[in-house]
């Protein structure tokens, strides 16, 4: 009686393992009246150094992203890697958009690169994201300041 009752176990386990495989293999199976693929496969993108740019499959909004851009970036305005630092400092602002921080970082950046505009630019969107920064008067000085020495330079010209 035991022996009977253990081969029918066996007997519907074994059943139940070949209904499994037998569906897993007719899924895996393409559907016989799909047509071709029509369009030629997209062309490889150009790399360049930008988490965003070159990396399609990433989010767009990436927080953990954005502080890893910023504390790599400092990293590089420590060494002294300017264009570096603003390519970071850059990805963070992609990466988290209405994070202020990345803009205040990216106007010391292009400070130092000399670009006077674009440090503005940095400047001013940090103070549209964070208008009761703790130190909004000081940078309000400083582009006051840049705006200044952009206007000396066009005269000059």
């Amino acid at each position: 009686m035991i022996r009977i009752r253990s081969l029918r176990i066996l007997a519907t386990v074994t059943i139940f393992s070949l209904f499994l495989c037998g569906a897993s293999v007719c899924a895996q199976d393409p559907p016989a009246s799909a047509p071709p693929p029509t369009q030629p496969p997209p062309k490889p993108k150009k790399n360049v150094d930008s988490a965003v740019n070159s990396a399609p499959d990433q989010p767009q909004w990436d927080p953990l992203r954005a502080e890893k851009d910023l504390d790599v970036g400092k990293y590089y305005m420590k060494r002294g890697d300017i264009d570096a630092a603003i390519d970071r400092f850059e990805d963070a602002t992609t990466a988290k958009p209405g994070y202020a921080i990345p803009f205040l970082y990216l106007g010391e950046a292009y400070e130092k690169k000399g670009k006077k505009k674009p440090a503005v630019k940095a400047y001013q969107r940090y103070l549209d994201l964070y208008p009761h920064a703790e130190d909004a008067d000081k940078i309000r000085k400083k582009i006051e300041k840049l705006n200044k020495e952009i206007d000396k330079e066009k005269t000059k010209l």
